[in-house]
């Protein structure tokens, strides 16, 4: 017999405008680029609260948008393991102070490549469970590169 289960998720988008360059690429994004990305999360919890929500939609942007809009908008993310970006950023500090300053606090060094399948994992991986309240967690997170093109993640 195969019980019937209901799954409310709270939903919310986000954008941020952010750059990137995906190494070993093999076409233009192995360059140096940005996007307008769209976050879409999706939040679930083991069951409504007093209200009859999942979680309040505020909390979603004070939360997961607020982390983006502080860590990664209009920023340029780049994979610490990235040789040549390394080598782009060392190349840089031969400027004047104010220069390489904006270079080292314009970069962004994450532990991945930066493609939107790896942003939205890190996102349900890591993010989501160091800033979401205790109860509820984020099983989507979609990355939407383009009006047309992006992925979604979701937790298991």
């Amino acid at each position: 017999m195969i019980e019937d289960k209901e799954f409310t998720l709270a939903t919310r988008q986000h954008e941020i405008a952010c750059g990137h360059r995906v190494v070993g690429h093999e076409g233009k994004c192995q360059h140096l680029h940005g996007h307008n990305y769209v976050f879409t999360f999706k939040c679930m919890a083991q069951s409504l609260d007093s209200v009859g929500r999942v979680i309040d939609f505020g909390q979603i942007k004070q939360t997961l948008c607020h982390w983006l809009e502080a860590n990664w908008d209009h920023r340029f993310l780049a994979w610490e393991k990235d040789e040549q970006m390394q080598q782009l950023l060392d190349a840089g500090s031969s400027f004047d102070h104010a220069t390489d300053s904006l270079l080292i606090n314009s970069v962004v060094w994450v532990p991945f490549n930066p493609t939107a399948e790896n942003i939205a994992q890190h996102m349900v991986r890591v993010v989501g469970p160091e800033v979401l309240p205790p109860g509820i967690r984020l099983v989507v997170c979609g990355v939407g590169e383009t009006g047309k093109c992006g992925v979604e993640v979701w937790a298991e």
